[in-house]
């Protein structure tokens, strides 16, 4: 007799194939720029798209972030397993549950924007978007379809980060 295991698959890294972070800023309702991260796949892992969206929910939930739920307030948090270092003209990050690390540059209005309010605003989605590659420009109005799309926001976690700097 075969049995089939319920338990679900363990975690591995390379199911979340290549993911990706940008860095933009936008006006928000008190009329000055938010810095936004967006955290999303390609959708490359072996298991396709479907299987990387999973395995992001899962890194997502695993740290305390749940997809399609209410927004998580990090500056209140500070045992948040998510992290945002700025430096040198780069946005880091960081997961601890397991150990993830995403840079990418900011631009100068992005940072400007997070040295103002002292946070950024991510929306990290399970939706993969295989047009986002790395290295590639994205033009401005793709990044806002993507970005501001229903699918994409209701399959995202949306949290506040505080900005923190290497002391020196």
């Amino acid at each position: 007799m075969t049995s089939t295991s319920s338990d679900p698959r363990p975690f591995r890294p390379a199911d979340l194939g290549t993911l990706v972070v940008l860095a933009w800023s936008g006006e928000a309702p008190d009329g000055s720029d938010m810095p936004y991260l967006l955290g999303y796949s390609l959708g490359d892992a072996e298991g396709g798209p479907e299987a990387t969206s999973a395995a992001v929910e899962h890194l997502l939930t695993s740290n305390g972030l749940r997809v399609g739920g209410d927004l998580v307030d990090g500056t209140t948090r500070p045992s948040l397993p998510v992290g945002l270092l700025v430096e040198a003209g780069q946005a880091v990050l960081t997961m601890s549950r397991p150990q993830f690390r995403a840079q990418c540059t900011a631009p100068p209005e992005w940072l400007a924007a997070v040295a103002e309010r002292g946070h950024a605003y991510l929306v990290f989605t399970t939706r993969t978007w295989p047009e986002g590659r790395p290295g590639v420009p994205v033009p401005p109005q793709a990044l806002a379809a993507f970005a501001g799309a229903e699918e994409t926001l209701h399959a995202a976690a949306h949290a506040v980060l505080p900005a923190r700097r290497l002391r020196g």
